[in-house]
């Protein structure tokens, strides 16, 4: 499987997340669309947390990193595309972090959860996505293929 959400899987969770909040809204209960909203939001905290002890379970495989052989300074931009409740997103994002302090490259993140522009512009039809330049890389990476992606493609332009 690959280390990737799509799309579908990021929006179709929060529309779940909005159905049970109207229905106990239109029921009257108010209560309950409270305790909805909290365990909804700790239970995607806690698996977005806890989601590199999980990834093997579920079928994704190991999320562990492997640190670069050589990084060079590069004079480039980096937009990094995340959606609220990607799991991968957070991962590829303090690895980018990382990389950004020893390469000095610019780090740009957009979160396309609420700007569905984005996505028809971008064709994005899964998270995290990294771009540099024309070329785009989906999905989870380790920092060995960020700066291989990063490096190769600053010096393609």
């Amino acid at each position: 499987m690959k280390q990737q959400c799509h799309i579908s899987i990021v929006y179709g969770s929060w529309f779940i997340f909005l159905c049970g909040l109207i229905f106990y809204v239109m029921k009257g209960e108010y209560l309950q669309a409270c305790f909805w909203v909290f365990f909804i939001v700790l239970f995607l905290w806690l698996y977005v947390r806890y989601f590199p002890s999980l990834s093997r379970l579920m079928g994704y495989g190991s999320v562990e990193d492997t640190p670069p052989n050589k990084i060079q300074s590069v004079s480039t931009s980096v937009i990094l595309y995340t959606g609220a409740g990607c799991p991968f997103c957070p991962i590829v994002k303090h690895r980018l972090i990382e990389l950004q302090r020893k390469m000095g490259f610019e780090l740009k993140e957009i979160d396309i959860t609420l700007r569905p522009e984005v996505l028809i512009n971008k064709g994005i039809r899964a998270l995290p996505m990294i771009e540099v330049g024309e070329s785009q890389w989906i999905g989870n990476a380790t920092s060995d293929q960020l700066v291989t992606f990063i490096t190769k493609n600053v010096q393609a332009a």
